[in-house]
Formats: C-alpha cells, sequence, structure tokens
C-alpha cells in the first residue's frame, strides 16, 4: 500500500495535518503524521527524512510556517518528492511561501498554496504522484477529478 509521510513543526500545525491526511483517507492512501521541527529537532528530522523510503514511505508532506525551513530540510535528506505545505504566520504566510519556494538547485521542493487549501492540494498532489505507480490510486484520482 501506498505511503505518505506528513511532517510537521509543531503540535501547533495538527489542524493542517489533519486536513491533509483526510483528503490522503479519500484515496484510501496510509500516512502517518509527525512532529519534528526542522530547528527545535534537526537530528530527528534528519533521520526521519532519511529513512522515510527504507520505512516505505512514497511521498513526503512537509508543512511549516515562519521560516518554513522544514521542507527544505526534508528533501536535503530524501531522494523522495517532497511537496511542501507553507502555512500561515508572520506576513500571513507570504513569508513561509517564499521559503518553501526558494530553494536551491538540485534540492526541489513542489510547493502548494499557503494554509487549509495548501493542506488539501498538498494530498492531492501526492495522489496524482502515486497514481503514475498504482492503478488503484490512478482511479481514484480521475473519480475525484470528474466530480469536480
Amino acid at each position: 500500500m501506498s505511503k505518505v509521510l506528513i511532517v510537521i513543526g509543531s503540535k501547533s500545525d495538527m489542524e493542517y495535518a489533519d486536513i491533509c491526511a483526510g483528503q490522503l483517507a479519500v484515496f484510501n492512501i496510509e500516512n502517518k503524521i509527525e512532529v519534528s521541527s526542522a530547528h527545535r529537532h534537526p537530528q530527528q528530522t534528519a533521520d526521519l527524512t532519511s529513512r522515510a523510503a527504507e520505512d516505505g514511505y512514497e511521498v513526503i508532506i512537509a508543512m511549516a510556517g515562519l521560516s518554513a525551513a522544514l521542507p527544505g530540510a526534508a528533501a536535503a535528506h530524501s531522494n523522495l518528492p517532497v511537496i511542501g505545505v507553507p502555512l500561515p504566520a508572520a506576513l500571513e504566510g507570504l513569508d513561509s511561501l517564499l521559503s518553501v519556494t526558494q530553494m536551491p538547485p538540485g534540492i526541489p521542493v513542489a510547493a502548494v498554496g499557503i494554509g487549509k487549501p495548501g493542506a488539501k492540494n498538498a494530498a492531492i498532489l501526492a495522489a496524482r504522484i502515486l497514481a503514475l505507480k498504482h492503478a488503484d490510486i490512478a482511479a481514484g484520482v480521475k473519480s475525484h477529478r470528474d466530480s469536480l
């Protein structure tokens, strides 16, 4: 079964992770939410994301506000696709959005919109990535798209 790792930097970001996990559930995609800050728990974050593939994950969704370093830290330690969800903090999340999108060459992070819509779209993008490999998810993605 396909698995997505959702990483948030703080328990206060759980509402966004729950939205993402709920949307992944619509596609029957197994997921796990982990709290691990790029700044407060750098080694834990490195360990978590560097072993994500061997733990059976196929996509990482990383959510962060303020400096929004978590998606970049995840991408620095994993070859899996990383989807960054900028969360509202200072500047209504614009600072987070810029941090997620301004990655150095060779360390890409896919970025979605800020906050709750971004959390939902991150799950849909993860499903579309997984649909390339998994026919059951592809059928769910098509059905979801047709329902819009």
